[in-house]
């Protein structure tokens, strides 16, 4: 039993780290803008297939991840710049009306990569092998690591990004109070590229991650931005500390009731956990961020 349980608890730490990534992307564009990216997951999607499409070109694979990740965030650009941004001039678009385009645009880059790709699941191969480690009763894949190790350094990443770096302090103001931020000449436009691109970036980083374990396809971002965003939610959505507990605590409840109760309830966790938070627990773990904060 007791090894059964440290399998359940690794099983859960490497899918809550992929939702932790995708759920600090969310945060990431609901901090700058107040909306909410649907189109979070696709990012994921990209991530995997590109890498995938550049490993098949024979390219090694630490050179194809870095560049499927840099295709993602010019996808995340692109996406910002084509779609939000313009709705978002004149200051016409409402929170409702930019949700309802990022949801059009999740649909629009499915179907995309649908024509540019297939339906098939791929496989990426894995970065260091696959002979399980047994660590502590548990027996783990070497890529397991590099997800818990890649996900920690981009958590560790971002924070030095928003506390030391003096653009990521200027995203910080302008999340607090933008009209402020402009008066003191920070570029409101340039802030929520920037949270585009890091938001594709760490969801591309997930999909690369994750694709050596679960495989990959062009349907895969569905369920991952969900997920994602019931991690967010379970956290505190706006909250980037509370992205990455929401994120680890959806993985671990997701494992224990996979190894416990059912497997066959494994994806409608999310779900209820979503609702739960909602009726329950509407500020999330640690408290959304408050927009009306000075």
């Amino acid at each position: 039993m007791g090894g059964s349980w440290l399998q359940y608890v690794a099983g859960g730490l490497t899918a809550g780290a992929i939702y932790a990534l995708v759920a600090l992307g969310f945060s990431i564009v609901y901090h700058a803008s107040h909306a909410i990216n649907f189109a979070q997951g696709e990012f994921v999607m990209i991530g995997g297939m590109s890498a995938v499409s550049l490993v098949a070109l024979g390219l090694p694979l630490w050179i194809a991840v870095p560049l499927a990740v840099a295709g993602a965030v010019i996808v995340g650009l692109l996406v910002q710049r084509l779609a939000l941004e313009r709705a978002q001039s004149g200051g016409q678009a409402d929170v409702v009306t930019l949700i309802i385009i990022t949801i059009g645009v999740a649909l629009f880059l499915r179907g995309l990569a649908q024509l540019v790709w297939d339906k098939r699941i791929h496989a990426l191969p894995a970065f260091s092998g696959s002979e399980p480690i047994t660590i502590g009763g548990a027996t783990v894949l070497p890529q397991s690591l590099w997800v818990l190790g890649g996900a920690a350094v981009a958590v560790l990443a971002l924070g030095w990004f928003f506390n030391r770096t003096l653009y990521g302090k200027a995203m910080r103001a302008t999340a607090i109070n933008p009209l402020a931020a402009r008066l003191m000449g920070i570029s409101t436009r340039g802030v929520m590229r920037t949270s585009f691109a890091l938001a594709a970036a760490l969801g591309a980083l997930g999909g690369v991650l994750t694709a050596p374990i679960t495989f990959t396809s062009t349907d895969i971002g569905v369920m991952l931005g969900l997920k994602g965003f019931a991690a967010a939610m379970l956290g505190g959505l706006g909250s980037f500390g509370g992205a990455v507990a929401g994120g680890l605590l959806l993985g671990l409840i997701e494992g224990l009731g996979a190894g416990f109760v059912s497997s066959a309830y494994k994806d409608a966790i999310a779900f209820v956990v979503i609702l739960a938070v909602l009726f329950f627990l509407p500020g999330g773990l640690v408290g959304a961020r408050r927009s009306e904060r000075v």
